[in-house]
């Protein structure tokens, strides 16, 4: 057996592993170290100690620890629900209120945090009962708060747009900044959609009844500035200074924990067992993707070492499809995986593979990771897997699973119609990343 279809063979292996339920990072590093000795010899642990070195020395991936930290103290801190009351309060009279109030609150905290599964957690904790009491529609009400949660995947400072930096060797900064635009289009589509709907038809979400209006207009006043005051000053200490070129997303990381950390002892509802659990979430979260990270360079080092990157490029460019086609053939496979898979070995796995054939297409590589990632993001709402899904039934019980997928699959579409918006117009992902 040749070395390029060798690796074909354990790369095919390693997807069935997967999906059986093996360790990700585990099985990653087990095949190639298995692959690499049968066709490299005793030099793939040689090979090992470099990659891992090479990863740990990247100082964009130490933004990763803070980002996540950041996240789980606001979700641990009282901000974003004072926001979501004032919000709420704000538009008592107006139909699918609700609905609007998750999907401005949803957009602001992805903005403050990239973690799809605590925005999903958080948006149904603050929003679900709220909805219930005010006899919202189930589907739609569990169609909006997965779809604004999982905003955080895509709009800077996402985690996941940290770790496709260094994969594709385009900065993160640019990648922060060709998301802003799909991020807030998406945003607008889900509200459009909304308010579209609920004029059409008001019992999907009727205007809230006088028993939850404000009598006074200054607790809300109060309620909005508390809630959105300290998140402009997390976004401007983080995405701000990021996008100005002020400084790396690692330092902004530091700065804007550092802010986030103060303001939540400012809320005077940060005790020492919160600040434990934010730690030992991060400490969690941080230490799989970084071994992730490191088992996955190290078996596309070695995949790419045996030739079968190049071998796979070569073969689907031989097939002379127009440069649109393959790219909309390569986000449809990334698009199935989705669904069985989550996005880091996606995009630390299969980006690799296929970034070699974008290149020979000369596919803008800014435009290429946008569209992943909004890709991506679709995937979180696509059933049967659809993790939004469960993280949302966690705190809902009540609400029934089918429930809840039927109300995901009408957002799964407006997605695909930012992801087709995104196709005819590159611009959208290709401009701001240019502005000076």
């Amino acid at each position: 057996m040749s070395h390029e279809i060798l690796g074909l063979v354990a790369l095919a292996l390693l997807f069935v592993t997967i999906f059986i339920g093996f360790p990700i990072a585990f099985t990653l590093g087990a095949m190639a170290l298995g692959t690499g000795f049968i066709a490299l010899g005793p030099v793939v642990f040689d090979l090992a100690v470099l990659q891992t070195f090479s990863v740990m020395k990247d100082t964009v991936l130490a933004s990763i620890p803070f980002f996540l930290f950041m996240g789980f103290l606001l979700e641990q801190s009282s901000i974003m629900e004072r926001l979501f009351s004032g919000i709420q309060q704000l538009l008592a009279g107006l139909r699918g209120s609700l609905y609007l109030a998750v999907l401005i609150t949803a957009t602001i905290f992805a903005a403050a945090t990239g973690i799809v599964g605590s925005s999903v957690t958080l948006l149904g904790v603050m929003a679900a009962p709220s909805m219930i009491k005010s006899g919202y529609d189930v589907k739609m009400s569990a169609g909006v708060i997965t779809a604004g949660g999982t905003l955080g995947i895509l709009i800077p400072p996402s985690v996941m747009l940290i770790v496709m930096g260094p994969v594709v060797g385009v900065p993160a900064t640019d990648l922060f900044a060709a998301a802003v635009i799909p991020g807030l289009l998406l945003s607008s589509l889900f509200t459009v959609w909304c308010l579209v709907r609920c004029w059409f038809n008001p019992a999907l979400g009727p205007a809230l009844p006088p028993e939850m209006r404000p009598t006074e207009l200054w607790p809300v006043v109060r309620d909005l500035l508390i809630g959105v005051l300290p998140v402009i000053v997390v976004i401007m200490s983080t995405l701000g200074v990021i996008l100005l070129g002020v400084a790396t997303p690692t330092d902004a990381g530091a700065v804007g924990c550092a802010a986030v950390f103060v303001l939540t002892l400012l809320s005077r509802r940060l005790t020492l067992d919160k600040i434990k659990k934010s730690a030992y979430q991060t400490l969690e979260v941080s230490s799989m993707i970084l071994m992730l990270v490191a088992a996955s360079n190290l078996f596309g080092a070695v995949f790419s070492r045996l030739g079968s990157a190049e071998f796979l490029a070569n073969l689907l460019i031989s097939l002379s499809l127009p440069p649109t086609l393959m790219l909309i053939l390569i986000l449809a496979l990334i698009f199935v995986l989705g669904w069985p898979l989550e996005w880091v070995p996606i995009v630390l796995i299969v980006v690799p593979i296929v970034l070699p054939i974008v290149q020979a297409a000369g596919i803008d590589l800014i435009w290429f990771c946008t569209l992943v990632a909004v890709t991506l993001q679709t995937a979180w709402l696509s059933p049967p897997v659809a993790l939004s899904a469960y993280f949302l039934k966690g705190v809902v019980p009540q609400w029934e699973l089918k429930q809840i997928y039927a109300g995901m699959v009408q957002f799964m579409m407006l997605q695909l119609v930012g992801v087709g918006l995104l196709l005819m117009f590159p611009r959208l992902a290709t401009w701001l990343p240019t502005v000076n």
